[in-house]
């Protein structure tokens, strides 16, 4: 049997979405092992002076328990 646990966490990048991804599933990965997947909950355009600063997306991660 197998269980799997989701934690939520937030991350943001300059360069784009998939770089906030992809840099919030290595950080949690440096503390979380077994990690299955992620889904996108949400998406954050940060706008300064009429241009996208930053992107911030909101991860439901999911791993499996040892």
């Amino acid at each position: 049997m197998a269980v799997a646990k989701t934690i939520e966490v937030i991350t943001s990048s300059a360069k784009g979405i998939e770089d906030a991804v992809q840099s919030g599933i290595a950080k949690v990965g440096e503390t979380v092992k077994n990690i299955e997947g992620a889904w996108v909950k949400d998406t954050k355009a940060v706008v300064r002076n009429g241009s996208v600063t930053e992107w911030r997306v909101t991860l439901a991660v999911t791993f499996i328990v040892d």
